[in-house]
């Protein structure tokens, strides 16, 4: 059960610096789902901007990465 926990942590973390890799900065919205230009997301009051450091996007992937070799050389059945 381990295994699989810290399998999943470490592609989410994979994943996440990939998606901080691509975008520059992220506009969340607490006002509907769809989709939002900068101009609107500026006049909407709900709205935050998030922009990561530069340093974000390869830690996390290097963390990821870190993680999911650990999960293969977790040992199949910890006996215990």
């Amino acid at each position: 059960m381990w295994r699989a926990f810290f399998l999943a942590v470490g592609i989410c973390l994979l994943l996440a610096g990939i998606e901080f890799l691509i975008l520059e900065k992220v506009i969340m919205s607490t006002q509907g789902s769809g989709a939002m230009t900068q101009a609107a997301a500026r006049l909407t009051p709900g709205a935050r901007e998030f922009a990561p450091p530069d340093w974000a996007p390869w830690s996390l992937l290097a963390a990821g990465a870190v993680v999911i070799l650990y999960t293969f050389t977790l040992p199949k059945r910890v006996s215990g």
